[in-house]
């Protein structure tokens, strides 16, 4: 059961990401060529208005392949071959680039820049668009989680600093608080500085300062405030907007982790690929079928939220092989007047895509030993 959600959950985030593309690019007349859902040998396949669908062995991501791209054209990539173009012979009976595939009709390379970068932003955009529409049905179902304190720890820092059950945390250090799990995020990260607090008390506002305690322990800091415990239902406007809040959440944790990462914050063990993420559905379903399949499907659309996101903004992170590098290279097209020429972006791609995959494959024997 946790292998088929784990799928199911990877498969949508994944479609939603790559139809992203696929939508815009025919709005904007690029012919797209393939259209998949993981990598490896291919499953199943099928063709339909001139585009390939396929689905791949290894649930490892998904690609959509635009009419021009280095290697892809319409005239081999069609039904009954499942073979990306290599090029052309040339009288020594060796493969040279194709510089045919500029020419044809509905080329991503011909369309207009500012088409392409549409194209290439929409797959992050459409893992948000999917996040929010998720977090619709959980925030519609059973509410959020306001950051109202429902207890203090006895003698803890919140305590000394005045606070009381029943405040409403409005900010930490500036940081606007809509969600009391931003409020155990900001505690957790704490290293025991001040926290400037602004809260409202029977409908007035107020502010403090509090010094974390530490715990030896737990061997962290802490701020000595429980809460988010109850979740509140709310009308139709404040479902929205708290909907916003549940994917603006997990938008920040995700970039708050990449900084930690780049800062040697966090271990390796701290990053998980598909076997990592399929152990935490693992995890996540054990821990709610005893409340019953509504509190599974609840979990699986929270951690769903989660992958979205986090795969939004992992790929428009500047790398190449991601979309954030294909847009560099787009951005300094649009300023510079005239595109990087296309081999050379293509080489900074597959450089990028063989470092990613070397990742990929470090990444799964770190799950794989974390595991066993």
């Amino acid at each position: 059961m946790s292998i088929l959600l784990f799928i199911l959950i990877f498969a949508t985030v994944v479609i939603a990401h790559e139809f992203g593309h696929m939508i815009i690019a025919k709005m904007n007349g690029i012919t797209v060529v393939e259209f998949s859902v993981g990598m490896g040998p291919i499953l199943f396949k099928t063709t339909k208005n001139g585009t390939l669908y396929t689905i791949r062995l290894f649930p490892i991501g998904g690609a959509c392949m635009f009419e021009g791209e280095v290697g892809y054209s319409s005239d081999v990539l069609g039904e009954g071959n499942d073979k990306p173009l290599e090029g052309k012979k040339d009288e020594k009976d060796e493969f040279v680039a194709n510089t045919d595939l500029e020419k044809k009709s509905g080329s991503f390379l011909d369309a207009k820049v500012g088409a392409r970068i549409a194209t290439v932003v929409a797959g992050p955009v459409f893992n948000f668009i999917l996040a929010f529409l998720l977090a619709l049905i959980i925030v519609g179902g059973i509410g959020s989680d306001l950051p109202v304190i429902s207890q203090l720890t006895e003698g803890g820092a919140a305590q000394a600093a005045g606070l009381l059950p029943g405040d409403t945390i409005v900010s930490l250090n500036g940081k606007k608080i809509n969600l009391y799990r931003e409020i155990s995020f900001f505690s957790m990260l704490s290293e025991g500085e001040e926290i400037d607090i602004v809260y409202m008390r029977d409908g007035k506002q107020y502010e403090t300062t509090l010094t974390p305690l530490y715990d030896e322990e737990a061997g962290r800091y802490y701020i000595g405030i429980m809460g988010g415990y109850e979740y509140t239902k709310m009308n139709l406007t404040g479902t929205l907007k708290y909907s916003w809040y549940e994917v603006k959440y997990q938008i920040d944790n995700t970039i708050k982790s990449l900084q930690m990462l780049i800062q040697g914050k966090v271990s390796k063990d701290d990053v998980s690929g598909p076997v990592g993420m399929a152990q935490a559905v693992d995890t996540i379903y054990d821990a709610s079928k005893s409340s019953g399949v509504y509190y599974v499907f609840l979990n699986m659309l929270s951690f769903a939220i989660l992958l979205s996101a986090n795969l939004g903004v992992l790929n428009l992170l500047p790398l190449p092989a991601l979309d954030g590098g294909r847009l560099v290279f787009l951005i300094i097209e649009a300023v510079r007047g005239k595109p990087v020429p296309p081999e050379k972006e293509g080489i900074v791609h597959f450089v990028g895509f063989v470092l990613l995959m070397v990742l990929m494959v470090f990444v799964l024997f770190n799950d794989l030993a974390r595991i066993f």
